[in-house]
Protein backbone atom coordinates (compact mmCIF):
# COMPACT_ATOMS: atom_id res chain seq x y z
CA UNK A 1 0.00 0.00 0.00
CA UNK A 2 1.59 3.75 -0.77
CA UNK A 3 1.90 6.19 1.38
CA UNK A 4 -1.26 8.08 0.14
CA UNK A 5 -3.70 5.50 0.55
CA UNK A 6 -2.38 4.14 3.71
CA UNK A 7 -2.88 7.96 5.09
CA UNK A 8 -6.80 8.05 3.59
CA UNK A 9 -7.39 4.65 5.00
CA UNK A 10 -5.62 6.30 9.05
CA UNK A 11 -8.12 8.91 8.16
CA UNK A 12 -11.22 6.85 7.66
CA UNK A 13 -10.82 5.10 10.27
CA UNK A 14 -11.11 8.10 12.71
CA UNK A 15 -14.50 8.55 10.79
CA UNK A 16 -17.97 7.34 12.37
CA UNK A 17 -19.41 4.01 11.34
CA UNK A 18 -22.20 6.79 9.59
CA UNK A 19 -19.48 8.51 7.75
CA UNK A 20 -18.03 5.68 6.74
CA UNK A 21 -21.14 4.61 4.99
CA UNK A 22 -21.55 8.01 3.42
CA UNK A 23 -18.22 7.91 2.00
CA UNK A 24 -18.35 4.18 0.64
CA UNK A 25 -21.61 5.50 -0.92
CA UNK A 26 -20.31 8.19 -2.37
CA UNK A 27 -17.05 6.36 -3.52
CA UNK A 28 -19.13 3.66 -5.19
CA UNK A 29 -20.88 6.08 -7.22
CA UNK A 30 -17.97 8.16 -8.07
CA UNK A 31 -16.30 4.58 -9.88
CA UNK A 32 -19.56 3.30 -11.33
CA UNK A 33 -19.36 5.75 -13.92
CA UNK A 34 -21.61 4.87 -16.38
CA UNK A 35 -22.62 1.56 -14.98
CA UNK A 36 -23.92 3.09 -11.87
CA UNK A 37 -27.88 1.84 -11.48
CA UNK A 38 -28.84 4.53 -9.47
CA UNK A 39 -27.75 6.16 -5.76
CA UNK A 40 -27.90 3.95 -3.17
CA UNK A 41 -31.24 5.07 -1.73
CA UNK A 42 -32.99 4.30 -5.45
CA UNK A 43 -31.32 1.06 -5.26
CA UNK A 44 -33.02 0.27 -2.07
CA UNK A 45 -36.23 1.36 -3.23
CA UNK A 46 -36.21 -0.47 -6.81
CA UNK A 47 -35.34 -3.96 -4.54
CA UNK A 48 -38.14 -3.00 -2.15
CA UNK A 49 -40.51 -2.81 -5.37
CA UNK A 50 -39.08 -6.19 -6.92
CA UNK A 51 -39.76 -7.37 -3.56
CA UNK A 52 -43.49 -6.30 -3.40
CA UNK A 53 -43.68 -7.70 -6.83
CA UNK A 54 -42.60 -11.35 -6.11
CA UNK A 55 -44.96 -10.90 -3.28
CA UNK A 56 -47.78 -10.20 -5.09
CA UNK A 57 -46.81 -12.58 -8.11
CA UNK A 58 -46.42 -15.37 -5.28
CA UNK A 59 -50.18 -14.10 -3.46
CA UNK A 60 -51.40 -14.69 -6.83
CA UNK A 61 -50.13 -18.23 -7.18
CA UNK A 62 -47.94 -17.53 -10.55
CA UNK A 63 -45.23 -19.27 -8.71
CA UNK A 64 -43.93 -22.38 -7.88
CA UNK A 65 -41.94 -22.04 -4.50
CA UNK A 66 -39.20 -23.96 -4.30
CA UNK A 67 -37.06 -24.63 -1.38
CA UNK A 68 -34.05 -23.41 -0.25
CA UNK A 69 -32.28 -26.55 0.64
CA UNK A 70 -33.25 -28.24 -2.98
CA UNK A 71 -32.06 -24.99 -4.73
CA UNK A 72 -28.84 -25.38 -2.84
CA UNK A 73 -28.27 -28.85 -3.40
CA UNK A 74 -28.86 -28.30 -7.27
CA UNK A 75 -26.08 -25.52 -7.20
CA UNK A 76 -24.09 -27.96 -5.53
CA UNK A 77 -24.20 -30.68 -7.84
CA UNK A 78 -24.01 -27.91 -10.86
CA UNK A 79 -20.81 -26.80 -9.19
CA UNK A 80 -19.14 -30.40 -8.93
Amino acid sequence: MNDRIRTIVEEARKLTLEERREMFDLLEIEFAGEQSDGTPEEIEAAWLEEVRRRIAKSERGETTPVDADQVLQRLRQVIR
